[in-house]
Order: structure tokens, then sequence, then C-alpha cells
């Protein structure tokens, strides 16, 4: 065994406007999903913060509708 590390590749975090352009709707659809309980967000202080797999995810499970 040699001294390899293993590095894991980590996701950067995304804000409400990334994720608004990622899905191309706008911060206003984002919010309302938010609020509908329609997209996986995470609150950081008074800022939205998105992981772009976990919104992939929900879009190809059908979860999020307009």
């Amino acid at each position: 065994m040699g001294n390899e590390e293993n590095i894991e590749a980590v996701e950067k975090w995304v804000n409400l406007e990334d994720v608004a352009t990622y899905l191309s709707v706008s911060k206003d659809t984002i919010r309302a999903w938010i609020k509908a309980g329609k997209i996986p967000y995470y609150k950081a202080g008074k800022m939205y913060k998105f992981k772009l797999s976990e919104v992939d995810d929900y879009v190809r499970n059908g979860k999020i509708t307009e």
C-alpha cells in the first residue's frame, strides 16, 4: 500500500441566481418553488443555497412542475 490520498470531488454550492440560470427560469419562479416545497434547498443565513445534483434529481423525477 502506498501513501495515495483518496480525493473526493466536492460539489460546490450555488445560489438562487445560479440555479435560476441553470434551469432557465426566473428567480421569482425559484422562490415560488421554494415556498411550495418543489425544489431542494438549504438556507445559510438569509441566502438560499442549492446543490445542482439534487436539483437535477428533482427534475428527472418530475418533482418540479410549473
